[in-house]
């Protein structure tokens, strides 16, 4: 008898386990922004990865844009949340900066593009990814930047890992 009440003790001491929402990378109560005033189509070609949240355990991809009769279309292959992702479709737009992308585990919203689109940084407001496109030189100035627009918009920045 004594054995199950100190059982029963022990076990109503003991705390719950712990959830870790994996792949969050932005605080959920913090407001998120798209680029509303962006030109969707000088999305259009190829673009690197620079950046990525859990990009320490895969290796950088890219993208490719296309003009189709229907609206822009990709291919790509990222490291998003430590994983490798990687389709091709349309991807659909209901608004400006807003996409919804074949494959991901939530919508693409441009966050920032510059005046160039040169960098694109991309996020969701679900926090479960966040990543920075680039085509050609990425200097300093651009990638910090994307950093204030990531911070911005409620991602933790020090979970950012450049390539």
């Amino acid at each position: 008898m004594y054995r199950l009440i100190a059982l029963l003790l022990l076990a109503a001491c003991a705390t719950a386990p712990k959830t870790v929402a994996v792949g969050r990378y932005r605080a959920p109560d913090a407001p998120i922004y798209s680029n509303a005033v962006m030109d969707q189509n000088r999305l259009v070609g190829t673009w690197q990865q620079v950046a990525a949240f859990g990009g320490e355990a895969c290796k950088p991809g890219g993208a490719e844009i296309s003009k189709g009769a229907g609206g822009l279309n990709i291919r790509y292959r990222l490291c998003e949340s430590g994983v490798e992702m990687a389709g091709a479709g349309p991807m659909a737009s209901d608004t400006v900066g807003r996409f919804t992308v074949p494959g991901q585990p939530g919508p693409w919203w441009i966050l920032w593009a510059d005046g160039d689109y040169r960098t694109l940084v991309v996020g969701s407001p679900n926090g479960r990814l966040g990543f920075i496109l680039n085509r050609g030189a990425f200097p300093p100035d651009r990638l910090k930047a994307a950093r204030d627009v990531l911070e911005w918009n409620g991602y933790d920045v020090r979970r950012l890992v450049v390539y």
